[in-house]
Formats: structure tokens, sequence, C-alpha cells
């Protein structure tokens, strides 16, 4: 396993570009599936899990050709179905929970979808009933091995209905609606998400020939049609890393400008920061983070009771966040209450944050208080382990911040949905070291 050696302590300087977003290619890679014609894509990030699902739809036949950096074409013209049932398609899919998705345009256009019991973050459970009810919905049929752990769709046929889903689910809700473009009829999905990577995959299918409407609501309508064309798309920029770097320029009292970052898909992003204290600057379609010399205060709630931030499907803010929005906290002025409702056992890593010095009370597995320290006192530097991607990232901030050299393991986490992260830190002034 990698290992990251970081020296912290060092201010940051200069801008830095996100990458493409990695949920976004998930759905939109799954999505070339659903026709025979070429689709090009652009600002594919080239992480760690956006490889894994490249390679798993090569070795379903789909043609993928380099155009540059970051530019892809796809056709699925020929599309190798029974490696669906191999021992390496149940090898391949069960390191990548982004796989689910094949499952939807497999079905729709070819009467069929498998997939091995994903596996991804060890972030608790996470459950697949929000996709597979929505296929039988339907009319697929449902098979499960427990002692596979392998499950699989069929139908000869979709045909559309109306359906509320029972959790506004982000892979559920494209999975479903992959499935319904080609479905008889039309197909009514309430309680859809509505997050932009959504948005973005219901703008591909529609200008591949889908008739979704509704996009950018949680009732999506969908009439079914004969056939989907090629298209080009490109994808938004990453907003989870843009949160991550907004945290590490305030943490390490940094002057950072964020390029491209697409304020108009920001959400309550940008205003969450700014309830910790920090300034963030719309400059065109860029975010400008002065250096907090003085630090940064947390506000109250206008009764004066202690600042509470959870996270909540979007438009609310996004669980993806709340780590690095924790960390952030440990050097505020004031106190914060995070509470976590989402997932389970995401809030596991602040033990590390504790060791490191942080004032964190861990009220439960999902709610976190935080009375920060003001700089007053800094993090001190310790050897840590990666448990996920978003926790990773977290704790590579504080390190950044902290006094002498931490070390980081398992980083192979980090790179699922980081590009080089070490290259671009080290490229604004960060003293971080790659170590196999």
């Amino acid at each position: 396993m990698g290992t990251f050696k970081i020296e912290g302590g060092h201010q940051l300087k200069g801008s830095i570009q996100p990458q493409g977003a990695k949920n976004e290619a998930l759905q939109i890679l799954c999505a070339v599936l659903l026709t025979p014609e070429v689709v090009t894509i652009h600002n594919i990030p080239n992480i760690i899990d956006v490889n894994k699902l490249m390679a798993l739809l090569e070795h379903l036949g789909v043609k993928i050709n380099k155009l540059g950096k970051g530019s892809y074409t796809f056709q699925a013209d020929a599309v190798n179905l029974s490696y669906l049932e191999s021992d390496q398609f149940k090898i391949d899919g069960r390191g990548l929970r982004g796989s689910i998705m094949i499952v939807g345009p497999l079905l729709a256009r070819f009467g069929k979808g498998f997939i091995p019991k994903p596996g991804g973050d060890k972030i608790g459970r996470r459950r697949l009933d929000t996709h597979f009810e929505g296929l039988i919905n339907l009319g697929a049929k449902f098979r499960y091995s427990k002692e596979e752990q392998f499950y699989g769709v069929e139908a000869k046929k979709l045909k559309g209905t109306y359906m509320l889903l029972e959790e506004a689910s982000v892979t559920g809700t494209a999975n479903i609606l992959m499935a319904a473009v080609l479905a008889e009829g039309k197909t009514t999905i309430y309680n859809a998400a509505c997050e932009p990577y959504l948005q973005q995959l219901c703008k591909m299918l529609n200008r591949m020939g889908a008739k979704i409407s509704g996009v950018g609501s949680n009732l999506l309508e969908i009439e079914g049609v004969d056939s989907l064309g090629g298209t080009e798309h490109t994808m938004l920029p990453d907003m989870i890393e843009i949160g991550s770097w907004i945290g590490l320029a305030a943490m390490t009292k940094s002057e950072l400008t964020i390029t491209n970052v697409s304020w108009h898909d920001l959400g309550l992003i940008p205003e969450t920061f700014r309830k910790l204290g920090i300034t963030v600057e719309k400059s065109g379609d860029d975010i400008y983070i002065p250096a907090h010399t003085n630090g940064y205060e947390i506000q109250s709630f206008i009764d004066g009771s202690i600042l509470n931030i959870s996270d909540a499907p979007w438009p609310g803010f996004t669980p993806d966040l709340l780590s690095i929005i924790l960390v952030v906290a440990t050097q505020a002025r004031g106190s914060v209450l995070i509470h976590q409702k989402m997932f389970e056992s995401r809030l596991f890593f602040v033990d590390k944050l504790i060791d490191m010095g942080a004032k964190i009370i861990l009220c439960d597995p999902h709610r976190a208080t935080v009375i920060g320290h003001d700089f007053k006192s800094t993090l001190k530097a310790t050897t840590m382990t990666s448990p996920d991607i978003r926790a990773g990232v977290s704790l590579l901030i504080a390190a950044l911040s902290a006094k002498g050299t931490s070390s980081i393991q398992n980083i192979e986490q980090i790179d699922r949905g980081y590009e080089n992260i070490d290259e671009r830190l080290r490229a604004i002034g960060a003293k971080i070291e790659r170590v196999d």
C-alpha cells in the first residue's frame, strides 16, 4: 500500500482547477451502453474508480478510444453479454459500487442485466433495494443468489409505470431512468434524486433521443423511445473536490483560486463554508479564497444557539463534504454540531483528529461536536490510515495544517476519487511525497 508523507504548517498559494466529477462520470459512462452509436465524453477524471469502470466496459466489448486528456469516444455496438456470467465479471463488478448502474442500460437494451454485490467505501450499509424495486416496477423479473451474492434482472420488454421511490437515491434514480428511456410507454419517477450530476445524465440522454421532462425536480416523466443515438457530452467539475480545496485554503491560511467551478451547480456549498466564517468570493466562474491570517469564526443560529450542519438529499448539503467541514471546524473560533444523517460510520475517522489534538466529542455514530482551537493550538503530526475517499482527504487537509511530518497510509482510497492529488498540491506549495 502507498503512503503520503506530509510536512505540515506551510501556507499554499496559487490556483487549482477541479477535475471532472467522479459521481457524474460513473453514471455517464454506464449510459454509453444504451446505444450502438458513438458517444464522445470530455473531462473524464483519471482516477481509480473511473478507470475500473472503463476497464469493465471494455471487457463487455465497448470500444474505447482516447482523443486527448480526459476525452474519449465509446461505442457499444458489439456488447459481449456472456461476460456478465463469467467468473472474471464477478471479480471486476465487486470492486466498484458504481458498477451497479450498468444493470439498467443492459436490461433496457438487451433484456437482462447482472451484477455481483458491489463494494466501495466502508461507510455503512447502502441498500440496493431502490435500484431493483424500480426495475421490477418496470416489469423485470428479479433473482438473487445468496451463496454467490449475485443479482440478476430479466425482461423481454420493459413497460412504463408510475413509481414513488422509498429514498431519493442518486444511483438508484440513474439506474431506473436509464432503463425507462427504452421502456414501452410513460414512466413517472416521484421522489427522484435531482443532483446536478443526475441532471447532466438527463440532458445527455435527451440529446441521444430520450424524452425526459422534469429535469432538476424530484418528479421525472419519461416517454419511452425505441432507440437512442450517439452524442457528445462534457462533464461538470467535481463539487466535492471544490469543497475540499475551500477547506484546504482555510485550514492552511492560504490564498487560493479555484478555477472553472460551475457556480450555478454548487448549491449550498459556498454558503455552508461561509457559516464557518470562511470568505468565499465569486470571481467570474472562479472561487477566490483569501488568506485567513486572523482565522475564521463560526456563526450561531439567530437565537444564539450552536450551529448545526447536517447533510440532506440535493438541494441540501452533500454528505460527501461533511468530513471536510468537520476538519475545518477544528481550527475555527466557536463550536458546531456536525450531524451525518444519510450514512453510517462516516464520522469514525475523528479519532485520528483527536489524536492530533482536535477537540471533538463523538456523540454517537451520526453526530460530533467540534470545539475550535482558533489556531491557538495547532494540530500535531501523526501516522494515520485512510478509511475511505472523503475521510482520507479530510485527514490529508488536517496533516497539511499540522505541525510536523505526518504519514497517511492506504492512499489508494484517496486515489479512487482524486486525480494526481499529490502533484497538484505540490504545484501550489504543499510539502507532500508519495512513498511506495
